[in-house]
């Protein structure tokens, strides 16, 4: 129990293989899974990781060990398992570790229809019960799941290829058909988006040059990861040698996508959130957008300004999802890349959100650099990383320093603002971390609050 509690996060399963996460583990976790949410059918995808082929078919060997039927759509992105789980009206299980590095694997799980499962929507029940399997040392296919007759026979694999109609519901989302030709360099990372960029990607005005498009889970060029800056280093150098109109550089598993401007530079996924919700404002006036409390303050702003109603909400995908059902918003983005849209089950799609920026460029004559300068009205730090042994003792070292100088809020951790300027700092879940995040209207004052904070937080 504490491995698997160990390797059970908030809201999917990751840890190092085989150490964490191996075999029985997973097998055990297919037999839980069936029983807990009680499918008699669901879709299982993986990434191109080397662990991802044996851990795959442990799992459907414990799904269908307990009657359930499991189509298995093979190499895919994360944005595909939920396309899948969508359109089939199934659950899903993907096997990525996303932007973690080669020796880590791990599921995202999700009910039918891509609603996600987290821990208090289905996962912890799904550890409960793969611990009591492991402990009690039994075939993840004894005995038989509720309803089902000893003797029963297994459920069925069928491999089913979902790729092309992915491609195809994406590009009924966002036409690109009718746009200026675009040149684009797209760093796949040796991962999934190698895969499905190519498909999406077929036959519209859009010439590829790609980076490191050969599947590869070892990762032999740079980790998978678009928010460490080293490893977007050699897209902004083939963006500016060929002359390309954009870059683009996804993740592990394909779920968030960073864009890169012609000049080369990093534009913020703030900047993306505003362009995208302006594009979908546009489609659904006076609709709500999600963002999360780490986004700009120019998204608020924003999305106000083209008859939206911006909804706040803290870190984290399963917040976002369930905030978007709730109130029916129309997209959601993230500072950390994640984008999300009520067309796409409320899933989470990288692609989809590259779409949206080469519609908004190829629609009109300007350089990404002038489109998204519209949507970029702050400086801001990004976020910082410090590794404290007591997190709650520099939280309050935080708010005693800044007591009587701005309003203070703890949605998410410990938030101050005070006048063209604001912060928020938050707790690692996994880590012994804080992560700090900053912003304000000028870049010496956003410098100054940042040093301060660590200053506070280091000491």
């Amino acid at each position: 129990m504490g491995d698997l509690a160990k390797i059970f996060k908030a809201y999917d399963v990751r840890g190092v293989v085989p150490d964490e996460l191996d075999e029985p583990i997973a097998e055990a976790v297919g037999a839980a899974f069936v029983d807990v949410t009680g499918a008699t059918s669901l879709v299982v995808a993986r990434d191109m990781r080397t662990s991802g082929v044996a851990l795959a078919g442990a799992f459907i060997r414990g799904a269908t060990g307990r009657g359930a039927d499991v189509i298995d759509a093979g190499l895919g992105s994360t944005d595909l398992l939920y396309y899948a789980s969508g359109s089939l009206d199934l659950p899903g299980v993907m096997f990525t570790a996303s932007h973690n590095p080669a020796r880590y694997n791990g599921m995202k799980m999700c009910h039918a229809g891509a609603v996600p499962v987290g821990s208090d929507t289905g996962l912890t029940a799904v550890r409960d019960r793969a611990a009591e399997l492991l402990a009690a040392e039994l075939p993840a296919a004894e005995p038989p799941a509720p309803g089902l007759e000893p003797g029963a026979a297994h459920g069925s694999v069928t491999e089913k290829d979902l790729l092309h109609g992915y491609a195809a519901h994406l590009r009924g989302l966002v036409d690109l058909r009718a746009i200026r030709p675009l040149r684009v360099v797209v760093d796949a990372g040796n991962a999934m988006g190698g895969h499905t960029v190519p498909a999406v990607f077929d036959g519209l005005p859009i010439e590829v040059t790609p980076l490191f498009f050969e599947l590869d889970g070892t990762f032999p060029n740079h980790e998978a990861n678009p928010l460490e800056p080293a490893n977007l280093v050699d897209l902004q150098r083939a963006v500016v040698e060929t002359g390309a109109d954009l870059g683009l550089a996804f993740d592990g598993d394909a779920d968030r996508c960073w864009v890169i401007d012609e000049r080369g530079r990093s534009v913020s996924p703030s900047a993306v959130t505003a362009l995208v919700a302006a594009r979908e404002l546009a489609k659904h006036p006076g609709a709500k957008i999600i963002h999360n409390l780490i986004t700009s303050q120019g998204v608020p702003e924003i999305v106000r300004e083209h008859g939206g109603v911006p909804v706040r909400t803290r870190v984290g995908h399963s917040f976002i999802k369930a905030e978007m059902a709730a109130t029916g918003a129309v997209f959601g983005g993230e500072h950390s890349a994640h984008y999300y849209f009520r067309d796409f089950w409320f899933a989470d799609s990288g692609m989809l959100a590259a779409m949206h920026v080469l519609a908004a460029l190829g629609e009109q004559a300007s350089p990404l650099s002038e489109v998204v300068a519209a949507y970029s009205r702050y400086h801001a730090s990004g976020e910082i990383n410090s590794t404290v042994a007591d997190q709650a003792a520099a939280l309050a070292r935080v708010r005693e320093t800044f007591g009587g100088r701005g309003s203070f809020d703890e949605l998410d951790g410990l938030t101050v603002s005070g006048s063209g300027w604001w912060f928020n700092l938050r707790a690692s879940n996994t880590e012994p971390l804080l992560r700090l995040n900053t912003e304000a209207a000028d870049e010496g004052k956003m410098t100054a609050i940042r040093d301060e904070v660590l200053a506070v937080v280091r000491s």
